[in-house]
């Protein structure tokens, strides 16, 4: 088992009509690695939406001829999922997610994970709602929608959903007149907007993906921040920012965003190369080459090099046709999957001694597999580096980290991870260098070390919510 990536969103809102559609189109192809199992766009031209949501990649799912379909209105918001929370292999939660309701209609797409996702699932069936998903995001809708039937504007009612939501949640949200992103208190998750040079605004999970669409970066959306887009400009509502500590996922920056980004403030790229450079210092080896694991253990490699003097170099190639959702044609074949996505480069590694870097280690198959590709090309000694702490328990804010019977760091010290995956030597980042990697002291690192900022309620543990919901689906 490897990391899955999270979800990403994207809205545009122009003054005037444009292809709004046609820039997320655009947008979520540069938030691909974010999720490859569905996407989904919804546009809305004079207040009527129209959409378009699947499975597969976003080059699979938008065809010309679908697109096509989608009117050149002057809002749009899209989605990129990898399912956290409800089933990926089911197309009934693609998002964006669409409501029909007596003060019109909503589109909302989501990145992230409720904690109590469970507990308002729960109240809102007893109350007689009836989910056609079995995501979360669908649990925001309703109550969004509840609160907006006794508001005035959709803003009010997002304001007074909020404080229902325990966990992460970065929003984008349409109605018939407005587009609106939030993002929860804590700032779990990244979220910022920009602004093209022809007034459209942008919103999207990274930075990357304003690049994409031609958008200046303008800003991050503060923790607790809703912003309103309209043909008056934009708005900002703080009255839930400072409600609770900022509380930053620290595996964005390990592993989830793309290097190109930067998340409040910090490059993604910076960061992952001083993630080797700690490495190097604290667990510094005698070899020969440093490589990377394709793709968010290079930049770490070339930090680690640069510090300890060992040359870096290229010593696995990952097959860019094959995504992470590839599956082997037979569960005899599945052993194959690593060798169908990586290859090791003989004539690099062939009888040298091997610093090898790696974001993380969850199960150890993954790891073991990749040691063993470079015994095979000939690699004589291989240090294995891990450019993040290892994982002691699950994450409930929308990171697919397993529960902890899954997870090798909980039942083995590092020296029997090191035997079991067939390395030389084996070495993680301590967690203190979470800190000295990003600059920052906000970051959530309960899949390192347990502590969570949010209550976890028995009923929503993670294995017994995720039973729940299997239960649900068969009866």
């Amino acid at each position: 088992m490897s990391i899955h990536e999270e979800c990403g969103v994207f809205g545009v809102f122009s003054p005037e009509p444009a292809d709004a559609a046609g820039i997320v189109y655009c947008g979520l192809f540069a938030l691909q690695h974010r999720g490859q199992e569905s996407c989904g766009i919804v546009a809305a031209d004079d207040g009527v939406f129209s959409s378009h949501k699947d499975l597969g990649l976003v080059g699979e799912v938008f065809t010309p001829e679908t697109l096509s379909k989608l009117p050149r209105g002057n809002m749009a918001v899209g989605h990129v999922r990898y399912a956290t929370t409800g089933g990926g292999n089911n197309r009934a939660n693609c998002q964006p997610i669409e409501v029909n309701h007596v003060k019109g209609h909503m589109a909302l797409a989501h990145n992230g994970n409720l904690a109590n996702a469970a507990e308002l699932r729960g109240e809102l069936e007893l109350s007689g709602a009836i989910f056609h998903t079995t995501s979360d995001t669908e649990t925001i809708a309703y109550l969004v929608t509840r609160e907006r039937v006794r508001t005035s504007s959709i803003e009010d009612a997002l304001s007074a959903a909020m404080p229902r939501f325990d966990g992460a949640y970065s929003l984008v949200l349409m109605s018939p007149q407005k587009l609106l992103c939030a993002r929860d208190p804590y700032g779990f998750r990244p979220l910022c907007y920009g602004r093209r040079e022809d007034g459209i605004w942008v919103v999207a999970s990274e930075s990357c993906a304003l690049k994409a669409v031609g958008a200046a970066f303008i800003r991050d959306v503060e923790p607790g921040e809703i912003l309103v887009f309209t043909r008056d400009g934009v708005i900002s509502r703080r009255e839930h920012c400072g409600e609770k500590p900022r509380r930053f996922c620290a595996f964005e920056y390990i592993y989830f965003a793309r290097p190109d980004s930067v998340l409040d403030g910090v490059s993604v790229h910076r960061a992952r190369r001083e993630a080797g450079r700690i490495l190097a210092r604290e667990c510094p080896a005698e070899a020969e080459l440093v490589i990377g694991v394709p793709d968010s253990g290079i930049d770490a490699a070339l930090g680690y090099a640069e510090v300890s003097g060992i040359p870096y170099g290229i010593g696995l190639i990952r097959n860019k046709y094959v995504g992470r959702t590839f599956i082997a044609p037979e569960e005899s074949g599945r052993h194959d999957q690593v060798k169908i996505k990586l290859a090791a480069v003989e004539e690099a590694v062939r009888g040298r001694r091997i610093v090898l870097i790696d974001d993380s280690i969850v199960r150890g198959t993954t790891s073991g597999r990749i040691v063993g590709l470079l015994r095979e090309a000939g690699a004589r000694e291989i240090h294995m580096r891990i450019s993040s702490p290892p994982f002691v328990s699950p994450c409930y804010y929308g990171t697919d980290i397993d529960s902890k019977e899954h997870l090798i760091a909980v039942k083995h010290t590092t020296e029997e991870i090191s035997h079991i995956i067939g390395a030389d030597s084996l070495g993680y980042l301590p967690i203190e260098g979470l800190r000295e990697m990003t600059g920052r002291d906000d970051l959530c690192t309960a899949c390192f070390d347990g502590s969570y900022p949010t209550a976890i309620p028995a009923d929503t543990r993670k294995d017994r919510f995720e039973a729940r919901l299997n239960r649900r689906k068969t009866i």
